[in-house]
């Protein structure tokens, strides 16, 4: 009789079933291995890619497509909630959903994925509607009540609203703030919002929610499928996962940032293996990786540079040790220069789509002013970051992914690529400070958000990998139990980073979001407070209008109240800060230029020098009334009759970086028939006939 195998016997066997219903039950988990090659990183069929190109790229337009359906149908049946705020009905409901949403996607991965009768393709849009799901209700449902996104109009926020109007305003590419002037900032994902916006029907502001919500699922949803080109599919849910989770802590305010710093990490993994490959170049991954930095450059500008720089160091790294295993030096520079050639040639085409005009302006930087843009040096710019130090579950999931990183970097390409990158943005911390010398940085802390996105999925992968090495010494009667705990675990420490992602991180931008004043002159609470500036948004917006008889992009502002340049395609004289200021406007000598108008003698003087000025001259002054009851600012006795514009000076490297003062200007220079004024409020509207 021929010898059977130890479960040949299964239907006589009770061990023999639980074993094999373990081994289904934890086939999340790689086989258990410790000091070899990594079972994490094994691309199928000794390539690059886990995913043929053809999947990949109708996977990142399917799943975008998806992931803005879902968003949508969501984000519009949350806003039929109707919860008035103050209230913690809509963080309770959130939680309540995500977590069902969650608890689904963890049970389906630990237990039945392999038994899902969905087919392959079902499969993935099953995981790209859970995905878009779980995003858009953990980040629309705060937001129930308001138009505005996290963080409403204030600060930083204010100059987001502003070019999002201005890009819905227009087919083309335009500065944000200055006529005439060929754009700085990348406005690419913003020029997106624009079409977006048209779409809709709405105003540039008014869109700019449902669409940054729109971005932030699919920014989920493709880093699922850049995920799945290097890691299997279960391992890439878990990244997508602890992707939108990293966000929330950290990322999504800047929503048009958090794609480049999202998807770094998959593409940084995809450069290490492309540049390491011996035979033959991967050309189409490496035309991919071309146009991840090409996205980067039309996007965040510092997430391209530090793209640039992170290839630039991994090929160096490769290099060096191609040369050190015997390599000619001028072979190894070979290969890898046609490796990145490709890359540069394709982001440099992608760039130029919104660099081009500003090249032009500046004869392709050979006349490039300085900006300060950069000047700006906050408390987690000059520390290290340190988040796997947090006491906190994310912290210990930083912490895990940390060591797994150092330990398991020279058994898995996975690890090494992502350990790169932890050493690139300190690098990048050390040349920011070593530019302080120079009077600028490097804008540091805004890859904090990279590193706090590279640290937690490296845990998880760590985690598994332990799993893995730990499941075959748990008895088989135990298996289930212990899968349970393990997703039990996961999903309960997801959870938390959930809830306080909701409560301490988003909670004063959420506040901000139903506090600020809409154009209307109210706010999301039904507020209306003459004492706020706000509240006269609509009636200095019909002042205008009325005092002008001209479009709104036909009228340049000079004003003191720099939140209507949010919620109106005006062009501005002069931007709330030189930080934000495009380098070709000559943000000193427009304030200069201010500084100079209010030395006029008489109004025909003032007129002659707004006629004679090298800028195009403002057609509306926005000018503070200190006379005015609803003024809240304190003025000297010798300016109370007087009308005030408030400038703002670079102050850097101290903190804050912006110095306000005011320039004033003599009631009666405005008193010329060319002038016509209006009394609004806090403010005294004056415009040129």
């Amino acid at each position: 009789m021929a010898e059977h195998g130890p479960c040949s016997t299964i239907l006589r066997e009770p061990s023999c079933r639980l074993r094999r219903r373990t081994s289904e039950v934890v086939g999340i988990l790689p086989s258990p291995q410790v000091t070899g090659p990594s079972p994490i990183d094994e691309p199928r069929q000794a390539s690059v890619v886990r995913l043929p190109l053809r999947t990949t790229v109708a996977e990142l337009i399917g799943g975008s497509a998806v992931a803005v359906l879902v968003s949508m149908v969501l984000q519009f049946a949350a806003t039929r909630l109707s919860i008035s705020e103050p209230s913690n009905a809509p963080e309770a409901l959130t939680m309540l959903s995500s977590t069902l949403v969650l608890a689904v996607l963890f049970v389906v991965l630990a237990f039945g994925y392999r038994a899902t009768r969905l087919g392959r393709w079902g499969k993935v849009v099953a995981t790209w509607v859970a995905l878009s799901a779980f995003t858009t209700l953990l980040l629309a449902i705060p937001l129930q009540s308001t138009r505005f996104y996290y963080g409403g109009s204030s600060t930083d926020n204010g100059f987001r609203l502003q070019l999002m109007t201005r890009m819905a305003s227009t087919l083309g590419l335009a500065d944000m703030n200055y006529a005439d002037t060929a754009p700085y900032y990348p406005s690419g994902w913003f020029w997106l919002g624009g079409r977006f916006a048209n779409l809709l029907g709405w105003e540039g502001w008014a869109a700019y929610k449902p669409y940054a919500l729109c971005w932030v699922a699919v920014t989920t949803v493709v880093a699922f499928t850049l995920w799945s080109v290097v890691l299997r599919r279960r391992l890439a849910v878990l990244a997508a996962v602890v992707t939108t989770l990293s966000g929330m802590l950290h990322g999504i305010v800047e929503p048009y940032a958090w794609p480049s710093a999202a998807w770094m990490a998959p593409v940084a993994v995809l450069t290490w293996r492309a540049l390491r490959l011996d035979d033959g170049a991967p050309r189409w991954t490496l035309v991919c990786i071309g146009g991840y930095v090409g996205f980067a450059a039309i996007t965040y500008t510092l997430h391209f540079g530090f793209a640039v720089a992170l290839i630039v160091l991994m090929a160096l790294i490769v290099g060096v040790d191609r040369v050190r295993r015997g390599d000619a030096m001028g072979a190894a520079v070979k290969r890898l220069f046609l490796r990145l050639l490709p890359i540069g040639l394709v982001s440099l085409v992608i760039s130029l789509l919104v660099w081009l005009p500003y090249l032009v302006s500046t004869h392709f930087l050979l006349d490039n002013p300085r900006s300060a843009a950069q000047h700006y040096l906050p408390e987690d710019g000059a520390l290290l970051p340190v988040p796997m130090a947090e006491a906190s579950a994310f912290g210990a999931l930083c912490l895990v992914g940390f060591a797994w990183l150092l330990l398991r970097c020279r058994h898995s390409e996975i690890a090494a690529s992502m350990l790169v990158v932890v050493v690139a943005i300190y690098g990048w911390f050390g040349l920011s400070t070593l530019a302080l010398l120079a009077k600028t940085t490097l804008l540091s802390f805004r890859l904090n958000v990279v590193l706090d996105l590279v640290l937690p999925i490296a845990g998880v992968l760590g985690l598994v990998e332990l799993f893995g090495y730990l499941r075959p010494k748990i008895d088989p009667r135990y298996g289930l139990q212990a899968t349970a705990l393990v997703c039990a675990l996961g999903l309960g420490g997801a959870v938390a980073v959930s809830q306080t992602a909701l409560t301490e991180e988003l909670g004063a931008y959420t506040e901000q979001a139903y506090s600020d004043y809409y154009p209307t002159g109210d706010n999301a609470k039904g507020g209306r407070d003459p004492e706020e500036a706000g509240s006269w948004l609509d009636d200095e917006i019909r002042a205008v209008d009325a005092l002008t008889g001209r479009e709104p992009d036909q009228n340049v502002l000079l004003s003191t109240d720099y939140k209507v340049m949010s919620f109106q395609p005006y062009w501005g004289f002069q931007q709330e800060t030189p930080h934000y200021a495009n380098p070709l406007a000559d943000y000193d000598e427009r304030a200069a230029e201010v500084e100079r108008w209010t030395k006029a003698r008489t109004s025909d003087e003032l007129l002659a020098m707004l006629r004679d000025s090298k800028f195009k001259s403002p057609t509306v002054f926005v000018l503070t009334n200190p006379r005015s009851p609803h003024s809240t600012a304190e003025f000297p006795p010798e300016h109370q009759d007087d009308l005030a514009v408030q400038l703002k000076g670079d102050s850097f490297p101290q903190n804050p970086n912006v110095r306000d003062y005011y320039a004033y200007f003599d009631r009666e220079l405005f008193d010329s028939p060319a002038f016509v004024k209006r009394e609004v409020g806090p403010y005294t509207i004056i415009a040129l006939r």
